[in-house]
């Protein structure tokens, strides 16, 4: 599973990285970092997007 993050539609907010329970994700100057290896896939991230941006790929 992989967090896909569409760096067209990313507003840059930071919302998804707040609420990431395992610390997966970092706003990085304009971009979305994801670690694969502390991501569980939960889906919140996705759900908490406010632009779209990100999706869960099971």
């Amino acid at each position: 599973m992989s967090i896909i993050v569409n760096k067209y539609k990313c507003g840059y907010c930071g919302a998804c990285v707040g609420v990431c329970p395992t610390g997966a994700l970092e706003l990085i100057e304009t971009w979305i970092e994801v670690d694969s290896k502390k991501c569980t896939g939960c889906g919140i991230c996705q759900k908490i997007c406010p632009l779209g941006a990100i999706e869960v790929d099971r």
